[in-house]
Parts: structure tokens; sequence; C-alpha cells
């Protein structure tokens, strides 16, 4: 019997991998991105605040922010990717955030990821 791979297991198992390591803090939060079929969102997190269920996120921006869909409105979802990066660099550098560590969260670094982190770079984000 040929079984299919299930590739979000895959990937949430690469993702646990990589976060007993990435944390985020008050000086460097963890920018974390999620890449659904449609859409993607980024959140900035610091992980040391909060409680044991998870962090405090500072700022985030989604294709689905009416800020940001009426500047995506005929893009593609790769300059859509690049421009919600962007975004969530402004707002996470009005909260006073300089530099970040990025979480790719268990995606391959290509395409809609890298547009992201290309995106924030751009903006003025450092990590």
């Amino acid at each position: 019997m040929i079984t299919k791979i299930d590739k979000n297991a895959v990937r949430q198992k690469r993702h646990a991998r990589v976060r007993k390591t990435v944390t985020g803090t008050a000086e460097m939060p963890r920018m974390n991105v999620y890449r659904s079929l449609n859409h993607i969102y980024v959140q900035v997190i610091d992980d040391r605040k909060g409680d044991a269920k998870g962090g405090v996120t500072l700022a985030a921006a989604s294709t689905m922010d009416k800020v940001v869909k009426e500047k995506i409105a005929g893009l593609s979802k790769t300059e859509a990717a690049k421009i919600v990066g962007a975004v969530a660099a402004e707002r996470a550098m009005a909260k006073g955030v300089q530099a970040v560590v990025f979480d790719r969260g268990g995606y391959l670094y290509t395409g809609r990821v890298k547009a992201v982190a290309d995106g924030a770079r751009e903006a003025g984000l450092k990590f």
C-alpha cells in the first residue's frame, strides 16, 4: 500500500527542532512566518514575556490586514509577501525593535518566506 507523506507534519517536526534553540528576547524578538495556501502571516514575538504557553506578540502583519490588502491588489503571492514583511518591520520598528531572529516556521527559505525576509530587511530591520 502506498501512503502519502503528510508534508505539514514533516514541517511541524522541523519547526519544533528549530524552536528548541531559537527564542525571542526583548533585545532580539523572534520574527515568525506562517504560510497558508493563499495568505502569509508574520509575527514579531518576545518569548521571554508571557506565560508557559507562549510569548507576547509585539507586532504582526498579514495579507488579511486592510492596509496590506490595498497595497497588494493585483500582485502575485510572492510580491505580496515582500510587502507583508516590510509592513511587519515598520510596525516592529515603531515599537522600538531594531533587530530580530528570523524563524521560518519549518518552511524552506525560498519563495514567499525569502520574500518576507527581503521585505523586512529593505524596511530597515536587521537579522
